[in-house]
């Protein structure tokens, strides 16, 4: 009959204090190690015969009599160790019997293979490098509870090699990001955290107070408009990766806390941000993956260029078939036709990005470039020439989610104010999503910001995109949750 994990639980407890009793420390402060497992396994060779140390958790153990076999793991594979009476002795044998599954040791002994031709460590030491009080979970079968892979994140990584590699995958994103920006000239900069005026994204931010100043800040909800204040200053191809903070709804593309990619780089456009976008994430397929055709749901993502070019305008006509210059009267009909629920106050920018979100977005499977948006909902970019109400904007659309968003930065200090002055409005009117008055940043533009191309990638979903994941909370690490109870 299967032990009770409280009973498994106490006879781990029991044998910590029979290891005492002997003399053990159970958590030693130094571990001596010369080897990883991977290298002894992939380096048979070159070390067969030869004394190794290696350490790591033990995931198995099989009992033979007066011999022993288990499976060391540690962060870069899995090695098996034998271990036998003969060899270390009876008194030193006897302790191993008190060693259990999950148990962090180190082992040193002699490089061979079993019978059966699996590489092993013939043990001639061992000593215990940390004791576990608790069981591996479902008995080393994998943690598949999806709420308790998120919230108990250290089993997941235990027990899921599959939540490894996407983590080490996540690390490699981030290492290849910077690396194509320093190529391309970028410098890696910081901007705060904590700030006086949120702004450079409509969304609601996380409040708090500072004391020694008595005032408030907000977590950022995106980096922009103080990375445009350093082309302002001289620095003309800037980026950061940092964490932005959105006091919103979650789902499984949205959580409060996210990485996101930054940069801008002056003399360009969103015709050069896009020529990034693309080279960068192909680049990173390429460097990563050794492939651009990616596995996605039921199908499959081809990254291969040139990626596909739609116009918001033409993308919203279709959608809910309309002419090209419908006004926004003949937009609201048509979206209500379609189903959509809205209750008639909404603007046309409104309108549009409802459109978007629920009948053009999540259809863009293959990669898109979603371009030219409506000014009212596009605050900080520059008029498209000769478009009207148009702005020279794009967001990216790969696997139905949308990675990025990029400006031809809206440089002319006036008519910025103008724009900040229509936001201020929408706030005093209740959306709390809606951009304030930056009068810093204003001063900043005065003083001149060249033409500037500027883009946001959500690292996050980029790392969705890349490892096949369908919710947001399987890329990071430790997502925002409910307290359990």
């Amino acid at each position: 009959m299967e032990k009770s994990e409280g009973g498994v639980m106490a006879g781990m407890r029991e044998n910590l204090a029979r290891l005492r009793e002997r003399g053990v420390d159970p958590y030693p402060t130094r571990a001596a190690r010369t080897h990883w497992t991977k290298d002894v396994v992939d380096g048979f060779a070159a070390v067969e015969g030869r004394e190794v140390a290696v350490a790591g958790r033990l995931t198995a153990i099989r009992g033979h009599g007066k011999a022993a076999f288990a499976d060391l793991e540690d962060g870069r594979g899995k090695l098996q160790i034998y271990v036998r009476e003969d060899v270390v002795g009876p008194e030193r044998f006897a302790l191993w019997r008190l060693f259990d599954l999950g148990d962090i040791v180190g082992a040193r002994g002699e490089v061979m293979k079993t019978r059966s031709g699996e590489v092993s460590v013939k043990v001639v030491s061992f000593e215990m490098l940390a004791k576990a009080l608790r069981p591996l979970p479902e008995k080393w079968h994998g943690l598949r509870d999806t709420e308790q892979r998120s919230r108990h994140r250290y089993l997941d990584l235990i027990a899921n090699e599959d939540s490894r590699r996407v983590f080490a995958l996540r690390s490699a994103v981030v290492s290849g990001i910077r690396r194509f920006l320093e190529e391309r000239g970028f410098l890696e900069v910081e901007t705060p955290i904590l700030q006086p005026i949120y702004g450079g994204a409509f969304a609601r931010p996380f409040t708090t107070h500072h004391y020694a100043l008595d005032m408030p800040l907000y977590l950022r909800i995106a980096d922009e408009l103080y990375l445009k204040r350093l082309i302002v200053g001289g620095f003309e191809r800037v980026y950061e990766i940092g964490k932005d903070f959105r006091n919103e709804g979650m789902d499984r593309t949205h959580s409060p806390e996210f990485t996101q990619l930054e940069l801008y780089q002056a003399y360009s456009d969103y015709e050069g941000m896009m020529e990034l976008t693309e080279s960068m994430i192909i680049r990173l397929a390429d460097g990563i993956l050794g492939t651009r055709t990616l596995p996605w749901r039921d199908g499959t993502i081809d990254l291969s260029p040139p990626w596909k070019r739609l116009s918001v305008t033409d993308a919203v006509a279709e959608a809910v078939g309309v002419p090209r210059a419908a006004s926004r009267d003949a937009l609201l009909t048509a979206a209500k036709a379609a189903g959509l629920e809205l209750d008639g106050s909404e603007s046309h920018g409104a309108i549009v990005e409802r459109i978007l979100a629920d009948r053009v977005e999540p259809g863009l499977v293959q990669p898109t470039f979603l371009v030219d948006y409506p000014r009212e909902i596009s605050p900080l970019a520059k008029a498209a020439p000769g478009e009207g109400d148009l702005v020279e904007r794009f967001e990216v659309f790969i696997g139905g989610l949308e990675l990025g968003n990029s400006f031809t930065e809206l440089n002319d200090p006036d008519e910025q104010r103008r724009r900040f002055e229509g936001q201020q409005a929408l706030r005093e009117g209740g959306d709390l999503e809606a951009q304030g008055m930056d009068e810093d940043f204003l001063q900043a533009l005065e003083h001149g910001m060249p033409p500037t191309g500027g883009l946001g990638i959500g690292v996050d979903r980029l790392v969705m995109l890349l490892t096949d994941s369908w919710n947001i909370r399987d890329v990071l690490l430790f997502p925002a949750m409910r307290q359990e109870d």
